[in-house]
């Protein structure tokens, strides 16, 4: 007999599967017309990448409930921003043209250290998994993409996730280039569920990879289509739960995270 928790689950998966689907769509739709204006006004335009994670991250500016069950009255949380205030300077908002060349040492390990407002999160990068994708980021980091910008979105019902990499901060962002999926099979996923401490890519479907990412604070039901690339240790879960407990703006499981997460700057280090 189903249980009522695996009831909801089921319902809030199926919730995030039906808004992926329209959302894709619509970015589809509007990417032709994007290139139809291009062509008339002889403009090259550099499109943003999509990232969702079904039930996470959406980088169209549109957050949703992550639970089937949220009301729709809920009130917004009121805890204080326990972070501190972000250091001077402004993002730059870089594109580029195409996927950086592969520029991997094999035989080293790399981390990827967000230094945030909220304290400092290393991220254990897995190179051997993902190289595209830790390629990527060891590039974008070392370029200032990610200095200076907010993680934009926090879903605290259904999963458990905090979303950042969009310079934007509006969830629309990207580099300008999309990487394929990487790393799917991974044993960490196994039954459906992203692991506390995963650190994995958003999408808005198959090899639809940008710059935005998700961090993972508690055991997450998700299928296996979300790129994961690195691992937090305890003292990166420590800071992402001091963000979670801040919670979120509407009230409602999925929104602007109310703790001002800016990441002052991001590295990626060989060792």
């Amino acid at each position: 007999m189903v249980s009522q928790e695996q009831r909801r689950r089921q319902l809030a998966r199926e919730k995030f599967l039906r808004q992926q689907q329209r959302r894709t769509e619509t970015r589809r739709k509007a990417r032709i017309r994007n290139a139809v204006v291009a062509s008339v006004l002889g403009v090259v335009l550099v499109g943003s990448v999509a990232l969702y994670t079904t039930g996470t991250l959406r980088e169209d500016g549109e957050n949703t409930a992550a639970s089937a069950e949220a009301s729709p009255s809920a009130k917004p949380s009121k805890a204080p921003d326990p972070c501190e205030k972000p250091e001077a300077g402004k993002v730059e908002k870089l594109s580029f043209d195409k996927e950086p060349a592969l520029d991997l040492d094999k035989s080293a390990k790399y981390t990827m250290t967000l230094d945030t407002t909220c304290g400092e999160i290393p991220v254990a990068l897995d190179a051997a998994g993902a190289p595209h994708t830790v390629n990527s980021f060891k590039f974008l980091a070392g370029k200032g993409y990610f200095d200076h910008t907010k993680c934009h979105r926090l879903t605290t019902q259904g999963i458990y996730v905090l979303q950042c990499g969009d310079p934007t901060a509006s969830g629309s962002g990207g580099p300008g280039y999309e990487l394929k999926d990487e790393n799917l099979k991974s044993d960490a996923l196994k039954k459906d569920t992203y692991p506390t401490g995963t650190v994995a890519m958003a999408n808005a479907g198959p090899n639809t990879n940008g710059s935005q990412f998700f961090l993972v604070y508690k055991d997450s039901p998700l299928p296996p289509n979300y790129t994961p690339f690195g691992k937090l240790d305890e003292k990166g879960l420590a800071v992402l739960e001091k963000i979670a407990k801040a919670g979120e703006s509407t009230g409602m499981g999925d929104g602007a995270p109310n703790a001002t997460v800016v990441i002052d700057k991001a590295t990626v280090t060989a060792s």
